[in-house]
């Protein structure tokens, strides 16, 4: 089954990693698997309880630090039910979050780079004139054996999804 998926993904993608340099390809996966995922979790997440949480946290955090900077002792007991409830809050968007949103899109992630790695195994993406730490330890995530001035198909994504997340949450308002 698999490799029936990975036939598929070379037909689709197939013609675009012939023809062009690795960096643009990863950098278009990457633009636009973090904008589907990034997508999915607006989707399926409800952001008026992730705001209301945020926004909620904030105000116990700075009650908190007052009843502590003041040593109020019954304020910081009345903040420890508050904070109860919070956490339920908390619970019930990170359930959501966890099996929403990962169980859909975990797999989805996993079969991609999967097959990526066929073809990109242990090439250098992106190059630097000069040893990039940062890219030493995206090689330390996967044991990859490029030099550190060199950076493979997984660190490329993970930065260009991660700017693609930021922004599309950013102007979908997603705190």
């Amino acid at each position: 089954m698999i490799e029936g998926i990975y036939a598929f993904l070379d037909n689709l993608f197939g013609p675009m990693i012939t023809s062009y340099h690795p960096i643009w390809v990863v950098t278009v996966s990457g633009i636009i698997l973090g904008a589907f995922f990034t997508l999915i979790n607006y989707v399926l997440v409800d952001q008026e309880k992730v705001k209301l949480l945020q926004k909620k946290s904030k105000e116990f955090q700075k009650k908190y630090k007052e009843a502590q900077a003041s040593r109020d002792e019954k304020k910081l007991r009345k903040l420890q039910q508050e904070q109860m409830e919070l956490m339920k809050l908390q619970s019930e968007v990170m359930k959501d979050t966890m099996f929403k949103v990962t169980l859909l899109t975990m797999p989805i992630f996993w079969i991609f780079f999967t097959w990526l790695r066929r073809w990109y195994f242990e090439v250098g993406i992106a190059k630097a004139p000069f040893d990039f730490f940062l890219f030493d330890w995206f090689h330390s995530l996967y044991h990859s054996g490029l030099p550190p001035s060199e950076l493979g198909y997984i660190g490329w994504y993970i930065m260009t999804s991660m700017i693609t997340g930021y922004i599309l949450r950013k102007l979908l308002d997603m705190g």
